[in-house]
């Protein structure tokens, strides 16, 4: 084993000066526009509907095909989430924005994520429609958050029956 760990070492690399043509170049597929809001927003709607079956008391259970052992079963929206993998690399972008989501979600919650996951994919379809139409997606990200900081201040101020919340919304 010593004698094997000498002789490599006096193995020498590839010089320097050969490397520049041994060096992969690959061509990046860039879309813009339309075509790749609708290729995100299909892989988000794909990853959305197999989280939202989850979705509360009764929710029904998802099997998970594994490379190795029995199939998962479970109700737990942010495994379903991670669980995705999409061939189309565009769709498979949307989907990984939204299990983003549902990490996020599990993170500081720890619960919700199959919420999380059904609004994310309302506030994708709703703000890609409204860009689509001439809007500008820094002022739909400056409208969102807003909105959130609105909920957040009426849940914390506000009693919890959905009269108020629907009041406080209504602002």
């Amino acid at each position: 084993m010593f004698r094997l760990a000498t002789v490599m070492r006096q193995v020498r690399p590839v010089s320097r000066a050969l490397a520049p043509h041994l060096t992969r170049c690959y061509a990046k597929d860039v879309k813009f526009g339309a075509d790749a809001r609708a290729l995100m927003l299909q892989g988000v709607d794909l990853l959305a509907d197999a989280v939202a079956v989850t979705m509360g008391p009764k929710g029904r259970t998802v099997i998970i095909e594994q490379s190795w052992g029995s199939p998962k079963v479970t109700k737990d929206g942010v495994t379903v989430a991670k669980s995705i993998d999409l061939k189309d690399k565009y769709k498979n972008i949307g989907a990984k924005l939204v299990q983003d989501v549902a990490n996020n979600t599990n993170e500081e919650a720890g619960d919700g994520t199959t919420t999380a996951t059904v609004l994310a994919r309302a506030i994708a379809k709703e703000g890609f429609d409204t860009i689509s139409k001439g809007a500008n997606p820094v002022e739909i990200r400056r409208g969102v958050m807003m909105a959130v900081e609105t909920i957040i201040i009426c849940c914390c101020f506000c009693d919890f029956s959905v009269s108020l919340l629907t009041f406080c919304i209504s602002f």
